[in-house]
């Protein structure tokens, strides 16, 4: 708790430049843009959403952040959000936020 704190200082979402934020769970992830200023989520993508669970077997595994990652920047794109700020939300950057990040940047976000 107090790592998300020290993170969520630095971290907030305008609506130039919104916060990508994720929350991985034992069995799924779920990465959201928000922006703070109006306090809205803008766009979201999890492993829970109907249309990724034919995507993904099991949705704690690397594989299905890298899916999630890409369709959030495809979502983020299509309301013609191209910038935002990482908020890792006190987890490690590895494994599958690290995936989830890469996929995100391969897919046209800028971070």
């Amino acid at each position: 708790m107090r790592r998300k704190h020290v993170i969520r200082k630095r971290v907030a979402g305008s609506p130039d430049r919104p916060r990508l934020t994720v929350f991985r769970s034992l069995q799924n992830i779920y990465a959201q843009i928000i922006d703070d200023q109006r306090g809205e989520t803008l766009c979201e993508a999890s492993t829970r959403n109907k249309e990724l669970q034919g995507a993904v077997k099991y949705g704690g595994n690397v594989a299905a952040a890298k899916v999630v990652g890409k369709t959030l920047a495809e979502r983020a794109l299509a309301k013609k959000i191209v910038a935002v700020c990482f908020d890792r939300n006190g987890y490690r950057y590895h494994g599958r936020i690290k995936a989830l990040a890469d996929a995100a940047r391969e897919a046209g976000l800028k971070f």
